[in-house]
């Protein structure tokens, strides 16, 4: 009995679990509910560490709220349409959906290997009909709600994956799967109207108190409220001794107000309290009016191109060189007449605005390195407190730095000597009443396209007729199913070339018609599949009853790289669905949590040009990497995500196969703050295993000391144990507060500590009938405690301790709250001499206990880097000095 069978312990354990039902959802339904969800994974075929952490850490709050008394929702599924599968298709010459079948079979098989107390019967797959005829209706309802349509628009296209991406799928100017650099163009495509809820979308945020603060702030930047003004410049032609003829201007492709045909181009400014200082006008290369003069400058059509191909991120445009076109057109000041240039300029974003500015030069630095560019003029309006008007004009000679703070208005006829703010309600206010502009808020979000040009995703159930337009597929004709039949063997979507799928009578008159060949961005297969859980064999897309119980989601768990991708479409969807009837409440997840990556090192053999996986490498004693087969000295890279691209994963299965489910649990939980990187080592990990087996043998060797389980507590306690006492129902009090912050190496730490004590009392030799009782509170608690993170083991033991019950049916422990009414003291704790932390601890702390706890501190973790201290020296009731 020296070490823990893991291997027959967790597959017996998992089979009785599986057996009596154990985490089926609803089996409790007198309790309060509590609904827990990590974000569902992408079925690629190959689980790793960082999927592991996640689930493990979702794993952890389902077992302890089941414990303390909630009905816990804790199901599984699959974000399973999307670009990989249709491109393995093409790479492998396999159909989209058995590769994706066979990745879900496979990766099932690793997530129940490693105990996940998650109820396996509401298992969903975004790729089956089963789910989108679900969301066909969907669809659909939403479109009657006024919330989808369809409308040209430029849009974001991948040329390696040849579709559409949302403005949130573009990362650094490029497609966020494929990397290849994003381009503009012109499509007819359908939208969600997310717009719609801007204002109430980001108001909602002060309410989500339990979302981490950045995440807040990152949709808050992204939603991008923006108070200013528009205002209306009338254009003419500049005087033009080329010969060329004038330019063709229409009204509607240029903003004139109130049908009024004269042309003119409308301005979106935060700052219309510096109208004075405009010199120039500047239109993005996607304006409709630059396309308009375009067509007769092909000097200016070139320019088009060339900004066209530039990055689409704000980076790529903050950094690039600001350039400019003039064009033939000038704009008239709406208050002094002066004429200003116009120009295409590459700086200028179409989706921010009106996709057209009047340049301030002084004031903005982007505007004053532009007038620099081209000699325009620079007159600064607003001047600095304590700075005389004539000389702050001055100094904007020869100046290179635009002043954006707070002053008084100059150089501004009617403006003169006002603040800023009453500047800009006065020149809104003059605007308004010639009919030139008026006050306004705008937003740097924009409608959600959502069609996709590609096969694996859910069919948008519309029809196109020639001669009743778009039509709705009729509800009783649903699903509209994909194609099997299909040929992937030339780029582009195949459901637009296959000879008979998009080939249908239109519902209304009869007549031929055709399929929309579109499929929806599978961001919205994630934007309620949250709700489908509550309900997944419901003939309706969501169930009311099973809605009103389970949502919203009490605890969700994913990536930050979500915060304004599937995060912010979650929210909209919810209030289209509540606008559709379905649902009647707003926000889908009450509380958020952002995980951090699992890292590990790289390895790379640059002479063979490959990366290498951890398993393949062997590190000598003096650092250096070579190949396991041949002994090769390879380089040692930085420590990085866990991706395929550099190899530098481990699966899941490596680790249950050497040391067990629990160790490689234990380890995710216990190496660092949950929110932050964690690096996977080895040493790590057999540090994890050693701790398994030692809590195995405290247990066992304990056996023929304790009295029989659920004996009678003894009248009178001994100091001594009381003391154990005191220690097991502290522990008990600071994992419970540890869990329910999800700080999960706080709570190890907690746990290191009590089975430091019980270790220590064993040590002591107290023997007497009222130590061997709290030695048994004490091992009982223990193994109670560790049971959320190490199931099979904490099963095994209880069962060893003389329960006949399982622990997944054992209510969590309490702590007495008398117990808990004891001295503590802080101790500091240095690394090198150097104060990283302290530490509140019982003033009888053992000093096992203590040097644990210590160096169970996540700033001494870092510090150390996973190796351990040379030295440890505590001074009880004052210091511990760790020596790196």
């Amino acid at each position: 009995m020296d070490r823990y069978d893991f291997k027959s312990t967790e597959t017996r354990w998992q089979a009785r679990w599986t057996e009596k039902d154990c985490f089926r959802a609803g089996r409790h339904g007198d309790r309060p509910k509590y609904y827990v969800l990590a974000m569902f994974p992408y079925p690629s075929g190959r689980i790793h560490m960082g999927h592991m952490r996640n689930y493990t850490m979702t794993d952890v709050v389902a077992r302890t709220r089941q414990a303390q008394g909630y009905d816990v929702l804790n199901p599984m599924g699959w974000d399973a349409f999307g670009l990989p599968a249709e491109n393995a298709a093409m790479r492998e010459k396999v159909h989209p959906r058995d590769w994706t079948l066979s990745n879900i079979a496979a990766m099932r098989d690793v997530l129940k290997s490693v105990g996940l107390a998650i109820d396996w019967s509401r298992e969903i797959a975004t790729c089956d009909p089963a789910y989108y005829h679900q969301q066909q209706k969907l669809f659909m309802d939403i479109h009657e709600a006024g919330l989808a349509y369809r409308g040209e628009a430029w849009v974001n296209w991948d040329p390696v994956d040849q579709t559409v991406l949302a403005n949130e799928q573009v990362v650094d100017g490029k497609g966020w799967r494929s990397g290849a650099p994003v381009e503009k163009r012109r499509l007819n495509q359908w939208v969600f109207r997310i717009t719609a809820y801007a204002q109430d979308l980001l108001d909602a945020l002060d309410g989500l108190d339990g979302w981490p603060d950045r995440v807040r702030l990152m949709q808050a930047n992204w939603l991008g409220r923006s108070a200013g003004a528009h205002i209306r410049f009338p254009l003419e032609e500049a005087a033009d001794t080329s010969g060329n003829p004038p330019a063709r201007l229409p009204a509607e492709a240029v903003g004139g107000a109130n049908g009024d045909a004269a042309p003119s181009v409308r301005v979106f400014t935060t700052r219309h309290d510096t109208i004075f200082g405009a010199s120039f006008i500047a239109l993005s290369p996607d304006h409709p009016l630059i396309g308009a003069l375009a067509a007769d400058d092909p000097d200016l059509a070139a320019y088009v191109s060339e900004c066209q191909r530039m990055g689409t991120s704000e980076e790529a445009i903050e950094t690039a060189e600001k350039t400019g076109y003039r064009t033939r057109l000038v704009a008239r000041h709406p208050f002094d007449g002066r004429r200003l240039p116009v120009y295409a300029a590459n700086f200028v974003l179409m989706g921010y605005g009106t996709g057209a500015i009047f340049g301030s030069a002084a004031h903005d630095q982007r505007d004053l390195d532009f007038a620099r560019k081209y000699d325009l003029p620079v007159l600064p309006v607003v001047c600095p407190a304590g700075e005389g008007a004539a000389s702050f004009t001055r100094s904007f000679t020869d100046r290179d730095e635009a002043y954006t703070g707070d002053g008084r208005i100059i150089n501004s006829d009617f403006l003169d000597g006002m603040t800023i703010d009453e500047a800009k309600a006065e020149v809104a206010s003059r605007l308004s009443a010639a009919g030139l502009g008026e006050a306004t808020v705008t937003w740097r979000l924009r409608d959600w396209g959502v069609s996709r040009q590609r096969y694996w995703g859910c069919p948008i159930p519309m029809i196109h007729c020639p001669d009743c337009g778009v039509v709705p597929v009729p509800k009783a004709d649903l699903p509209v199913l994909l194609p099997d039949d299909i040929d992937f063997g030339r780029p582009g979507n195949p459901l637009t070339r296959h000879p008979t799928w998009k080939q249908v009578a239109c519902p209304q008159c009869g007549k031929p018609a055709e399929r929309e060949t579109d499929t929806l961005d599978t961001f919205v297969d994630s934007s309620w599949y949250f709700a489908r859980f509550t309900a997944p064999d419901a003939s309706q897309p969501i169930d009311p009853a099973a809605a009103d119980r389970w949502l919203p989601v009490d605890q969700y768990i994913g990536g930050i790289e979500h915060a304004v991708l599937h995060l912010l479409y979650s929210r909209f969807f919810m209030r289209a669905l509540r606008k559709a009837g379905h649902v009647k409440l707003d926000e889908p997840f009450r509380a958020l949590f952002t995980q951090g990556m699992v890292n590990h090192e790289t390895y790379y053999d640059a002479e063979r040009g490959q990366w290498l996986y951890p398993h393949e490498v062997e590190i000598r004693a003096d650092g250096s990497v070579i190949r396991g087969d041949s002994g090769q000295v390879v380089q040692r890279g930085r420590v990085e995500k866990m991706a395929k691209s550099k190899n530098n994963v481990i699966a899941p299965t490596e680790i249950t196969a050497r040391y067990g489910a629990d160790t490689a649990r234990w380890f995710m939980l216990s190496d660092s703050p949950p929110e932050r990187d964690m690096e996977w080592t080895t040493a790590g990990v057999e540090g994890a295993h050693r701790f398994v087996n030692r809590l195995w043998r405290l247990v066992h060797e304990s056996l023929d000391r304790l009295p029989a389980a659920g004996a009678a507590e003894p009248e009178t306690m001994s100091e001594a144990a009381l003391a154990l006492r005191r220690e097991s129902h502290g522990a008990i009090a600071r994992v419970s507060e540890s869990i329910a912050d999800l700080g999960f190496n706080r709570a190890v730490a907690h746990i290191y500590a009590l089975a430091n004590a019980v270790q220590d009392f064993a040590n002591a030799g107290h023997n007497a009938a009222d130590a061997d009782w709290a030695r048994r509170e004490a091992l009982e608690t223990l193994v109670r405690l560790v049971n959320p993170m190490m199931p099979h083991l904490a099963e095994e033991l209880w069962q060893a301790l003389g329960h006949d019950t399982w622990l997944v049916d054992t209510p969590w422990p309490e702590a007495e709250a008398a117990l808990l009414v004891h001295q503590t003291v802080t101790i500091a704790v240095q690394v090198n001499g150097k104060l990283r932390g302290t530490l509140d601890v019982a003033t009888d702390i053992g000093e096992e206990a203590l040097r644990e706890a210590a160096l169970a501190l996540e700033p001494v973790a870092r510090q150390l880097a996973g190796k351990p201290p040379r030295r440890v020296i505590v001074v009880p009731g004052r210091i511990v000095n760790i020596v790196a």
